[in-house]
């Protein structure tokens, strides 16, 4: 059975840091592709950023230069850093995995930007 389980989300200032972590049981993990979502409130979910099998990494511009997604295939975790939080970045924190096992998701982690 797939899982991916989200953390580290929280209420942080304006201008702070948090860092999401996403740990997946179930799927070759280095075969995956791994990204991370948002769905703030009232809003369509959106792409935040996404890093490939072989470490390519793409980001929405809105985190370009601010956010970094990496991933650890020993521990099966992708990380999302997200420096000079904006309270525009105030969402749920969704992680998927894609890959030849299908599409997965993750019940994702709150981020709140307080101004």
């Amino acid at each position: 059975q797939v899982q991916l389980v989200e953390s580290g989300g929280g209420l942080v200032q304006a201008g702070g840091s948090l860092r999401l972590s996403c740990t997946a049981s179930g799927i070759i993990f280095s075969f995956n592709r791994m990204a991370w979502y948002r769905q703030a409130p009232g809003k369509e979910r959106e792409f935040v950023a996404d890093i490939t099998s072989g470490s390519s990494t793409t980001y929405a511009d809105s985190g370009k230069g601010r956010f970094a997604i990496s991933s650890d295939t020993a521990k099966n975790t992708v990380y999302l850093q997200m420096n000079s939080l904006k309270p525009e970045a105030t969402a749920l924190y969704y992680c998927k995995s894609l890959g030849v096992s299908g599409t997965y998701w993750g019940q994702g982690t709150q981020v709140t930007v307080s101004s």
